[in-house]
């Protein structure tokens, strides 16, 4: 399991969409464009190399030195399969969707 933790969102959406666009938006904002695009990315990438897998995007988890600490609000807010199998896709609105 890997796990990639992005400290520069904010200064990523002002190089890609311009200073003014990030001070407009705040940084909770920023980082859920950036792990889109980073995700969607790395899977491609990683489906090319032959590989098979998922890619999540989580909340309330941090790594402090050799240890996981999840925070009150964990939650997995989107999966995302990469490789050959079923493509397959949820965001926590539609895991939690009335059926």
């Amino acid at each position: 399991m890997l796990l990639v933790k992005i400290t520069n969102s904010t200064e990523v959406v002002a190089s890609k969409a311009g200073k003014i666009f990030a001070k407009m938006t705040p940084e909770k904002t920023d980082i859920n464009i950036v792990e889109a695009a980073v995700i969607k990315q790395m899977g491609e990438d990683l489906a090319a190399e032959g590989l098979i897998g998922q890619i999540s995007i989580v909340k309330g988890m941090d790594i402090e030195e050799d240890t996981v600490i999840t925070r009150k609000g964990f939650l997995v807010k989107e999966t995302r399969s990469f490789g050959k199998g079923p493509k397959q896709s949820r965001s926590n609105t539609e895991v939690f969707k009335p059926r």
